[in-house]
């Protein structure tokens, strides 16, 4: 069964249901110029399983150079329509969402839907036959229970503004749903953080944890997370010992977590929640309990059982309780999912048939839990799961491991910042060798920078020009948080990888310059900084209208000034010789 419906310039959009005692509706619950908003209702003569349900429509191929998905990487490029694989969203992976954008970063049509809990699939696919993108929602093709009734709105946005713009908008609009509601964010979360994880890896022992402490705090790192190895003395970085969560390492480990504490850090401790060790205790006691035992890394939780749940939970509010924990890093939320062998049979001790709701119970009421012991206690989640169901359980948003790449880590800060709204956003752990000259060494961090930092590394063995730079970029970081995190930010020329990233607040503008191209400034402000992050000294700025005089100010890596004057921003190009992964301070002369 097949209708066309509902106009809108573009965008004529058709419902596609093979079972025709499926009635349904589309109704168009909000009209602006090139943004629409429609509801899908779908109602099932008697309560089954559903089959597939498409909403389709068409986009003309006109002044589009890429296709943005939220975890799309270094792959901003087109799909052509034999290309099977769609995007897909669920409550721990993505969000439901895709962009395309045009030759100036323009949207062409940025569409998304309201269910980010439920799997969806999402595509945006270019037809050669037509030259048009076919554009789809998908529902229900994981759904294994019979349901009754189902509701979805779905956002069509085309307006002329920027890409960045249009996801940040969708970001806010699903805010306006009840439950999707983000929770929110401690200071906490929003200052450096140093992790055990890229250095230690699982041999964590005592007198190295409280040295890097200490000097992290001095630098201007806040809190730590005690990663994986705190609760083992398997060094194997497997996972065979999880489930448990005993701190065999650390018999003494409440004085630990004190004695950090006591140096002015907040401490959290990692979790990989899914995980149950077949060498673990918990293995033999929910036996017969997990969505699958053939994952590669441990047998995983079935979370539709309430006395799963209710263990999880449990480990956790113990540890902040017990412990004095002011954080969690929840790991591996998207390995909770449907595998091969995962029954989705009647079962009268389930109380949940879908994973994805028993997912977002699950969460939801360790938040609760948790918040009644520390209301300020931090939560970090890590892509792929930083969609808009997921920021009401996690107060922090983390970069996907990408270990010395400190381009992929520039990339994802700026794909979840796009949809994070007031979320904190972190970068991946920097890490890099400590042979590199300190200009390479500090690539790694500063390409983080409009993230909020997070480091693992040595800090003590660091040569000390490294750890000079660290200082440096560190303190001015917290300086000029408000400035990096602000909502006003724009991220240039996704297919380059953002080679050029802005974030403004007020008469304050910061920019990070990744490649040798020219920045482009409109009108004058009274602060404008620029992050050279490139191994040349150039950087060249065109002014569109006369700007002024700036006093600037020009630091090296290290922080040291090597270098100030006078430049008049006239109309045209200006160019200004700065150091390598230095900074330029412009401060505006009032005539």
């Amino acid at each position: 069964m097949t209708n066309q419906i509902l106009n809108n310039q573009r965008n004529a959009l058709e419902v596609c249901i093979s079972d025709s005692s499926t009635k349904y509706s589309l109704t168009q619950s909000t009209h602006e110029t090139n943004l629409s908003v429609y509801r899908l209702r779908l109602e099932l003569e008697n309560e089954s399983i559903p089959k597939p349900v498409k909403v389709v429509w068409k986009v003309p191929a006109i002044n589009v150079k890429g296709m943005w998905r939220p975890t799309s990487d270094f792959s901003k490029h087109l799909e052509p329509d034999w290309q099977l694989e769609n995007h897909e969203s669920r409550i721990s992976i993505d969000a439901p969402v895709i962009s395309l954008f045009g030759n100036n970063d323009e949207n062409v049509v940025c569409f998304s839907c309201s269910n980010a809990v439920n799997r969806i699939e999402l595509a945006a696919k270019y037809r050669e036959e037509d030259n048009h993108f076919y554009c789809s929602i998908i529902l229900f093709t994981e759904c294994k229970y019979p349901i009754k009734d189902f509701e979805i709105d779905i956002r069509v946005d085309g307006r002329d503004i920027h890409f960045s713009r249009a996801l940040m908008d969708t970001s806010k609009w699903w805010e306006t749903y009840s439950d999707l509601k983000p929770t929110e964010v401690p200071s906490i979360a929003r200052q450096p953080l140093y992790s055990t994880w890229y250095q230690f890896h699982q041999d964590l022992d005592k007198e190295r944890l409280l040295k890097e402490s200490r000097l992290a705090k001095e630098i201007g790192f806040e809190s730590i997370i005690l990663d994986d190895g705190w609760q083992t003395n398997d060094n194997n970085r497997g996972y065979d010992y999880t489930g448990d969560w005993q701190p065999d390492r650390f018999p003494d480990f409440k004085d630990v977590i004190t004695e950090i504490q006591s140096l002015g850090m907040k401490v959290g401790i990692w979790y990989s929640v899914p995980f149950c060790g077949k060498k673990s205790k918990a293995y033999q006691k929910f036996k017969g309990k997990f969505l699958t035992e053939n994952h590669r890394w441990a047998p995983v939780f079935d979370p539709r059982y309430p006395e799963v749940r209710e263990y999880l939970i449990g480990i956790y509010t113990a540890a902040v309780r017990e412990w004095n924990l002011d954080g969690l890093k929840l790991d591996f939320i998207d390995d909770f999912k449907s595998y091969p062998e995962t029954s989705f049979e009647q079962d009268e001790n389930r109380d949940y048939r879908s994973i994805n709701r028993a997912v977002e119970r699950l969460l939801g009421d360790v938040i609760t839990e948790v918040k009644k012991i520390n209301p300020e206690i931090f939560i970090e989640f890590r892509q792929k799961y930083t969609g808009p169901a997921i920021r009401k359980f996690g107060n922090m948003l983390r970069a996907f491991d990408c270990p010395g790449d400190y381009t992929m880590n520039k990339v994802r800060i700026a794909d979840i910042r796009m949809l994070a709204g007031n979320t904190a956003v972190h970068a991946d752990m920097v890490k890099w060798n400590f042979d590199e000259t300190v200009e390479d060494a500090a690539l790694h961090y500063i390409n983080s920078l409009f993230g909020v930092p997070q480091i693992s590394v040595m800090l003590h063995e660091a040569p000390e020009p490294h750890l000079n730079m660290v200082k440096f970029y560190t303190q001015y970081w917290n300086q000029k948080s408000e400035v990096l995190l602000s909502d006003d930010f724009t991220p240039k020329n996704p297919t380059a990888n953002y080679p050029i990233i802005m974030a403004k607040k007020g008469n304050e503008k910061i920019v990070g310059l990744f490649e040798d191209l020219v920045i482009k400034l409109e009108k004058p402000l009274h602060h404008i900084d620029i992050i050279n992050a490139k191994k040349s000294n150039q950087v060249v700025i065109f002014s569109e209208r006369d700007l002024g005089f700036y006093e600037y100010v020009l630091r090296n890596c290290q922080g040291s000034q090597i270098g100030k004057g006078t430049i008049e921003l006239g109309e045209g190009v200006s160019l200004i010789e700065a150091p390598q992964c230095g900074l330029v301070e412009l401060k505006y002369i009032v005539k």
